[in-house]
């Protein structure tokens, strides 16, 4: 695209899907759960009854995806989680305790107020141990190695990931994944390993370059061994 070209999309009305962390001061999540888990909300409202048909999230899920598909990751404690956990949405809980809420999509600057004031920063997680080996049967939504990025940005980037694998598989794979909860796995592939992901043909998410690392950046590549749609 020239830089005379304009991206339909932008021309749309904007939308964001909000997702919010909950980050308790003497009790933080794991990363790669909290990684994980905001990954597995993003499927539950993509594949939730009021986002299709005639449900009534269905019309805001319809235009965030006619358009940029922005995600934005904040966090909350104590009453602020609260609060958050009042408004219409999904909270969907990590193998670990790790908790994440999802909301349907908002206009770009009309965000409810219980979470416009809530911080997109402090989102910094650790690992108490390296994760394990991935489950069988599992996704795997594979970081890229060299950028750096917080644990909010890299939770909306493996949403993406999660959301572009959702739409490649077939009807039959999505009803296998659904019905088994959406097992998956997010991990940091070495160098070498990148670089045959992002050559493989499997989706992958290049960022819009809004918040963190440069436009075009590729953040994650999505794997699904159970799929035709895994390397080999």
């Amino acid at each position: 695209m020239s830089s005379n070209d304009t991206d339909p999309r932008d021309e749309k009305p904007q939308f964001v899907l909000p997702l919010v962390v909950r980050i308790e001061r003497d009790d933080p999540p794991a990363r790669t759960d909290a990684l994980e888990t905001a990954a597995r909300a993003v499927l539950a409202i993509l594949t939730d009854d009021r986002s299709l048909g005639e449900g009534e999230w269905a019309q805001a899920m319809t235009d965030w995806q006619d358009a940029r598909i922005r995600k934005v990751v904040r966090r909350a404690r104590g009453a602020e989680w609260r609060r958050a956990g009042a408004l219409e949405g999904i909270t969907v809980t990590g193998s670990g305790g790790a908790e994440v809420r999802v909301f349907p999509p908002v206009p770009l600057d009309g965000w409810p107020k219980e979470l416009a004031r809530l911080q997109v920063s402090g989102t910094d997680l650790d690992d108490p141990a390296a994760p394990g080996p991935v489950p069988e049967g599992a996704a795997v939504l594979w970081l890229n190695p060299e950028l750096d990025m917080s644990a909010g940005k890299t939770m909306a980037q493996a949403g993406h990931g999660a959301q572009l694998l959702w739409w490649a598989l077939s009807d039959a794979d999505r009803k296998t994944w659904r019905e088994a909860g959406f097992p998956l796995a997010v991990r940091t592939a070495d160098p070498e390993r990148w670089a045959r992901l992002t050559s493989s043909g499997l989706p992958v998410v290049r960022d819009a370059g809004f918040t963190e690392i440069a436009p075009g950046s590729c953040t994650v590549v999505s794997e699904f061994a159970a799929t035709g749609l895994s390397t080999r």
